[in-house]
């Protein structure tokens, strides 16, 4: 059996660069989110108040993605083989059904406010103004900062604070036809507007963080051309009881058994397969278990595909 594990120095680097940009957008965010609070309270504004709930969100997934680089970082062991690496991925996940409860409880206070129109102070606008200035900084940071195109922990953080921009944005709106027009309907609207965007990220979210827990096949990646791959190296007969799944963001895995034929070099060929997951799928940590072709493994796997 071959095992062949190279996760190398580039995640470390993206690790350090991620905890540095969530600890300082996290500082950012939570002391907005009071100013923001004490605000929504004053101008008896929902969008402000929606705005500053998803803050505390924003607090609360940025706080939690931070623990879990925090956590991942701990040796693995007997018990955890893997260490504590998945737990950015169950961070993700909580992110993103966090999301989903924002905005339907958005769309809940938006419908009683359309029953019962609120009187809404123009002020709102100014504390709009100052939480948009905010989360374009931290968007910023994160986006400059972290890897948060590979890294799926990083980019359900910064989805929800690009939610709580688009709050501000809406507040913002709501705020400027409030002062004008005395059009406090607009409150609600914008919140409803919000809601909406913010579902279809946590929803995003929570089906890809979902489908890793799942042990799913990466998306990036195709089952059938993988199989191709190998079988088409020379020696080999057949590929059985394949897998590839999602450690963490970034970590690929593999497994298989490998039929070969019988007066093959084992070790040359194992090197072979090791070399093209490396180089067509980026795939480094592979587990390939090499059989001939009369051990018949394949019919004892009953477990497998």
């Amino acid at each position: 059996m071959g095992h062949h594990h190279g996760h190398g120095h580039g995640h470390h680097h993206h690790h350090t660069n991620n905890k540095k940009a969530l600890l300082i957008s996290f500082i950012f965010i939570t002391t907005f989110m009071v100013v923001e609070v004490i605000g929504g309270f004053l101008t008896n504004s929902l969008a402000l108040l929606s705005d500053a709930g998803h803050m505390l969100s924003d607090a609360f997934a940025l706080g939690l993605s931070l623990f879990a680089f925090k956590l991942s970082e701990k040796a693995a062991n007997a018990q955890k083989t893997y260490g504590y690496k998945r737990f950015e991925i169950l961070a993700a996940f909580i992110n993103g059904v966090t999301l989903l409860a924002i905005s339907i409880y958005i769309f809940y206070e938006a419908y009683h406010r359309f029953l019962e129109p609120p009187n809404v102070s123009p002020m709102m606008l100014w504390i709009a103004i100052i939480g948009l200035i905010v989360n374009i900084s931290v968007a910023f940071i994160l986006m400059t900062g972290g890897d948060t195109k590979d890294n799926l922990n990083m980019r359900s953080a910064l989805l929800h604070v690009f939610g709580d921009l688009l709050g501000s944005v809406g507040a913002i709106i709501a705020g400027l036809l409030i002062m004008f027009f005395n059009w406090n309907m607009a409150d609600p609207i914008a919140s409803i507007i919000v809601a909406a965007l913010i579902l279809i990220s946590g929803f995003r979210i929570t089906r890809d963080s979902f489908h890793i827990l799942m042990e799913g096949t990466p998306n990036y990646l195709s089952y059938e051309e993988i199989e191709n791959k190998l079988v088409q190296l020379d020696g080999v007969i057949n590929i059985h009881d394949l897998h590839v799944w999602t450690i963490t963001s970034d970590f690929p895995a593999l497994s298989c058994h490998m039929v070969v034929e019988e007066n093959i070099d084992r070790d040359l060929l194992l090197k072979k397969a090791a070399q093209v997951l490396h180089d067509h799928f980026k795939i480094h940590h592979t587990t390939i278990q090499i059989e001939g072709r009369h051990a018949e493994m394949e019919h004892d796997e009953n477990n497998c595909n």
